[in-house]
């Protein structure tokens, strides 16, 4: 049987994020709570593309695309750069790719 490890509640109290802190990731992570976001997510994982490629591939109005990918880049988990008459749109960094695989780990892993 495993132990019951005890903690010292002063001590985890110290060591918590602040208010400011934990409103910013609950915010964070509430762009993760919908599909279509996630599936945006997920196929720009493979690359950059533009909002007409985006809204095709998940079979979408251009203008529900443009207002996901608005949402997106105000918290920072996709950027966009012009190309010609174009505008590509990529994941920030790798973290966004981590954060979104060790979410389908998550959910796929066998128990």
């Amino acid at each position: 049987m495993d132990k019951i490890k005890e903690v010292n509640v002063e001590k985890i109290k110290s060591d918590l994020p602040n208010e400011h802190l934990t409103t910013k990731l609950a915010e964070f992570f509430s762009v993760f709570g919908d599909s279509t976001r996630m599936q945006m997510i997920a196929l720009l994982r493979h690359g950059k593309m533009n909002v007409t490629d985006i809204a095709s591939a998940l079979d979408l109005s251009v203008s529900a695309v443009s207002h996901q990918l608005k949402l997106l880049k105000t918290h920072d988990l996709v950027r966009s750069e012009r190309k010609g008459k174009y505008i590509y749109y990529y994941l920030s960094d790798e973290h966004v790719t981590s954060i979104f695989d060790q979410g389908i780990n998550h959910l796929t892993e066998k128990r």
